[in-house]
């Protein structure tokens, strides 16, 4: 008679050494599609200040041409930083409250019927963005990473090797 319990345990085991082994891949493939978007994004701003500018004005957002400015120089930059994985967390903060402003500016409906109809809301503009700088702060960026090699070298260098 087989060792059920046996089985489950290491089947467990390589479905999570499975999961493990994936983390730092996955989380790549997230910095480079959405680094790579940020800055598409960012720069597509950057190039059209005046338009962004009466995009913002016509939302009523306060000094839009700077605020054009600061928001498409967070994302430029910003999803430049992550496509590398430099600063990663710290990069995702600002990334994350341009994504809110967004929600609540242009997609303010999409927020306000977050909990009536979910969809709407996942399917808004900023959601993948949003949700892609959220997985960054939360698990980092993974050890395919410029943060990770400075990492490395600093403790390193700490540990006298």
């Amino acid at each position: 008679m087989p060792d059920i319990p046996g089985l489950v345990r290491k089947g467990y085991s390589l479905l999570v050494r499975t999961g493990n082994a994936l983390q730092s891949p996955f989380l790549l493939a997230v910095r480079v599609c959405w680094g790579w978007q940020f800055f598409q994004t960012g720069r597509g701003k950057l190039g059209d200040l005046e338009k962004v500018a009466g995009f913002f004005a016509d939302l009523h957002i306060p000094l839009p041409k700077v605020n054009a400015l600061l928001a498409g120089s967070t994302e430029c930059f910003g999803g430049l930083l992550l496509l590398v994985g430099l600063a990663s967390r710290l990069t995702a903060l600002p990334l994350i409250f341009t994504m809110i402003v967004a929600y609540a500016t242009a997609e303010r409906e999409a927020l306000n019927v977050l909990f009536s109809n979910p969809d709407k809301f996942f399917s808004a503009a900023p959601f993948l963005f949003l949700f892609a700088a959220l997985i960054v702060l939360i698990f980092g960026p993974g050890a395919f990473s410029a943060d990770h090699l400075l990492a490395k070298k600093f403790a390193a260098g700490r540990s006298g090797k």
